[in-house]
């Protein structure tokens, strides 16, 4: 099939493509910000919140991986509504999945694939999980096979929640967390991920559904960092706040301690209000894949990361 993978310069995108390429699949790549260098797959240069260059990157596709987020900076015309006023994320992300469900079913696209993420039992507690479900819903409809997929923490060397959790405990010598530390999630090992993303191209099991990435342990965020700290090889004393979320203060905070900007940071941090739960497991059944542990998928993360570069704390 052809496939277009849009923010294939990303996390997931630059991991997704080259698993479709082993399975025989042609890859078209889509990024705001094309690598200089020659890529092993043709990238179209464009940018999904203007439109600029959707009707070219999904020319004669099959099917279509969405996995742009808009909290990174953007270009100034791209950011601004008609009357000139500047977009929010949110808007961004609507107006990018608008853009492209409209360009895709132009193409006569067959499947569009998404990454969001998961939202908690009472419905999107942040602007940030808002607008990751508008942007479902608005790609559910674009075609009549297209597929939802939501996670909540991707453990991987180069996934940006993983690596701010790593940094934390890495250059803190006390951690400071405030109440969502009780909070529970299931985070899920990358190459869980990467297998669903690949089998949902093929699978008519999953045809217009929207489907909750979970791994196979359930801990809270505090356990989640425990976790990390011990397969750094390192005790972190932690001074935990029950009553305080401190979050406004304590995402900068933390994203300058991590080196991360805080419009990144800080989106994350606000979803961590309530538990983040997947609503059942019937991703992994409907496709026929074994999850990874929890240890497991830290301890390929962490062996990966170091590969390339060194952990001063490990």
């Amino acid at each position: 099939m052809n496939v277009l993978v849009t923010g294939i310069t990303g996390f997931v995108g630059s991991r997704l493509a080259p698993r479709l390429q082993r399975d025989g699949h042609d890859v078209r790549g889509f990024s705001r910000h094309p690598p200089s260098a020659q890529s092993a797959v043709p990238i179209v240069a464009g940018d999904a919140v203007s439109g600029e260059g959707l009707a070219e990157a999904l020319h004669e596709i099959d099917v279509a991986y969405f996995l742009m987020h808009s909290m990174e900076p953007v270009a100034a015309a791209a950011s601004r509504d008609e009357d000139g006023g500047d977009l929010s994320f949110g808007a961004r992300e609507r107006s990018a999945a608008e853009n492209f469900a409209r360009e895709a079913r132009a193409a006569g696209v067959q499947r569009v694939i998404y990454l969001g993420g998961l939202v908690p039992e009472g419905g999107p507690s942040s602007a940030h999980l808002a607008s990751r479900l508008a942007v479902e819903e608005i790609l559910l409809a674009s075609t009549r096979c297209s597929v939802a997929f939501r996670a909540s923490i991707v453990i991987g060397a180069q996934s940006r929640s993983f690596r701010f959790l790593v940094r934390l405990v890495e250059r803190l010598p006390v951690l400071a967390v405030p109440a969502w530390r009780t909070h529970a999630t299931s985070p899920i090992d990358e190459r869980d991920v990467i297998e669903m993303l690949v089998r949902a191209a093929t699978s008519d099991e999953v045809c217009g559904q929207s489907l909750d990435l979970g791994g196979r342990d359930t801990v809270t965020y505090g356990e989640l960092i425990d976790r990390i700290g011990e397969h750094m090889l390192v005790a972190r004393p932690t001074i935990g706040f029950k009553r305080l979320t401190l979050t406004p203060i304590a995402s900068r905070v933390s994203a300058l301690i991590a080196g991360e900007r805080h419009e990144l940071i800080g989106p994350l941090m606000e979803s961590l209000d309530q538990d983040l739960l997947p609503r059942d497991s019937r991703a992994a059944e409907l496709l026929d894949v074994r999850l990874h542990s929890l240890d497991s998928a830290i301890e390929h993360a962490l062996a990966e990361w170091e590969a390339t570069e060194r952990l001063a704390a490990r």
